[in-house]
């Protein structure tokens, strides 16, 4: 950062500190526009940054993280559009790891109730979706976006971005799904545990819903010892058995046989937790699409399955439950046998 915009920055945070945030704000933009017009990127990405992050700061009074939101968006819209900046991907792209931690940095100075949040989170994926390698948006940022969500509990807005985050979005997305599963009956673990699996497969990451799927396992058995939990092991594989909770054994078989890539044996899995599945009520599309996706099963073509799916199942309604938090998704309490023991693990 250069002196002169240090002193600007540094005079504009004198004004809100002493509550002129309008008059700030303002000149904050006049002066960004100037760059901008003279294709100085830098040093209006510089001087939006930390009057923006000042602003915020300041909280919701008399508008300040408002105007702070404004700036904000500004910098993506203004600033990284218009520049063109470029996201290679890659160890070698220090320019593109720089300007993406600025955006994170300034997203977590955003109060959790600032209306403009979503804007800027829209944009500054969307300027990742146009100038980087991945159409869905950056990965790092999808999961600096989730993680934020989830620290708020909002477990809908989190899936949505830790879906399509990094390796790490796993961790957090089982962590926040188990733990919005404690406030709900305990025979729905699967549901809750399927919220991470099936996206993640449908986004074609086995990787990422075989990790979450062991993070919320392993979380559920350590917390509940009396669930019997029973550890099955071939010379291929291993899989934890729940004698009580039959679809976390589905779950579990399904990651086994899409590693096997064997379509009579996902055929013989669906028909035998049928009725099960079919209890579930929401499941049906998701399994249908992976069957096409890994097995090459055709089903009939209906519009976007996956944005179906992930819209319908994963991000859509509910109220607030008794424990503040979002209230999940139902299933009806059945008791039904643990997985057949004549089902190949190898």
């Amino acid at each position: 950062m250069t002196s002169r915009i240090e002193k600007t920055i540094a005079r504009q945070r004198e004004k809100i500190a002493d509550g002129a945030y309008y008059e700030a704000h303002q000149q904050l933009r006049t002066i960004a526009v100037r760059y901008i017009k003279q294709s100085n990127y830098d040093a209006a990405a510089e001087l939006l940054a930390g009057g923006a992050t000042a602003l915020l700061k300041a909280g919701s009074q008399q508008g300040a993280s408002a105007s702070g939101g404004d700036l904000a968006i500004m910098l993506v819209t203004e600033v990284y559009n218009k520049a063109e900046w470029e996201i290679a991907g890659g160890n070698d792209d220090t320019e593109g790891r720089a300007r993406k931690k600025r955006l994170i940095e300034l997203l977590r100075e955003f109060p959790s109730d600032e209306p403009t949040r979503k804007r800027y989170i829209q944009e500054m994926i969307g300027w990742s979706a146009r100038y980087g390698p991945l159409e869905r948006g950056d990965p790092e940022l999808h999961h600096a976006v989730g993680s934020v969500y989830a620290e708020e509990n909002e477990p809908y807005d989190a899936e949505k971005h830790l879906i399509l985050g990094t390796s790490e979005s796993a961790e957090t997305l089982a962590k926040l799904e188990y733990e919005w599963y404690t406030h709900d009956e305990p025979h729905t673990a699967a549901i809750y545990a399927s919220r991470a699996v099936l996206p993640y497969l449908l986004t074609g990451n086995l990787r990422s819903a075989n990790k979450a799927l062991l993070i919320f396992t392993s979380r559920l058995s350590a917390a509940n010892p009396s669930l019997g939990v029973q550890d099955v092991s071939s010379a291929s594989s291993d899989i934890r058995v729940f004698p009580v909770l039959p679809l976390l054994n589905f779950l579990n078989m399904l990651l086994l046989t899409i590693q096997r890539g064997s379509a009579d044996l996902f055929r013989q899995l669906t028909a035998q937790y049928a009725p099960q599945i079919r209890d579930v009520g929401i499941w049906d599309d998701a399994l249908a699409q992976i069957g096409e996706q890994y097995f090459a099963i055709k089903i009939p073509k209906q519009g976007n399955p996956l944005l179906d799916m992930m819209g319908n199942m994963f991000f859509g309604g509910g109220g607030q439950d008794n424990a503040g938090g979002r209230r999940g998704p139902q299933s009806r309490a059945k008791t039904v046998e643990a997985p057949p023991s004549n089902m190949e693990l190898d």
